[in-house]
């Protein structure tokens, strides 16, 4: 397996980042975007596209079950990342690293990693799920809580209604100790 240190930065533990090859010809180009045998530590069961504007942040969102796999299909995404599992040598790492859809990258993301997405231009990411999604896994705090740390490159985004209601960095970790 291909692995990458985006931009030399520490991730948190179990987070990685996979280079993904595009074979070109006169025609175009095909690149793979998923194979069981990478052994990437999921199999996806459900794929989603997603477009999103310019200014759009999504996030920060966390999961108890479920995995994500994500790479960038347009554009290009800012990838923020925050530890949360206090039994990782990593709790509380928090990074940021961009995917875009030249540099051709898989990011997965364990149950457990805080995560949001902000696109500064529009921008299209293609993203898998272990677990069909149904909304009953999806837990956040809001984006700008300052004990999460994230250096974010935008002061207003644009946000979902879920996201400009979530609740602090403080009370998600709270609920995360009623996990078992």
């Amino acid at each position: 397996m291909v692995m990458v240190m985006p931009q030399a930065r520490r991730l948190p533990n179990g987070v990685s980042v996979r280079d993904l090859a595009a074979h070109r010809d006169p025609r175009g180009e095909f690149t793979e975007l998923y194979r069981d045998e990478w052994e990437l530590g999921t199999r996806a069961v459900q794929w989603n596209l997603v477009r999103s504007e310019a200014g759009v942040l999504r996030g920060v969102h966390v999961h108890r079950r479920h995995a994500d796999l994500l790479t960038m299909a347009d554009g290009e995404m800012v990838l923020a990342l925050v530890d949360l599992r206090r039994a990782s040598p990593t709790f509380r790492l928090t990074t940021t690293i961009t995917l875009t859809a030249s540099a051709r990258q898989l990011a997965f993301i364990p149950p457990g990693i805080a995560h949001g997405f902000y696109f500064a231009h529009p921008a299209t990411h293609i993203y898998a799920v272990d677990h069909a999604f149904t909304g009953a896994d999806a837990f956040g705090c809001r984006w700008n809580d300052p004990d999460l740390d994230i250096e974010w490159p935008c002061h207003a985004p644009v946000l979902s209604e879920r996201d400009l209601r979530a609740g602090s960095l403080a009370d998600l970790l709270k609920f995360m100790e009623t996990w078992s």
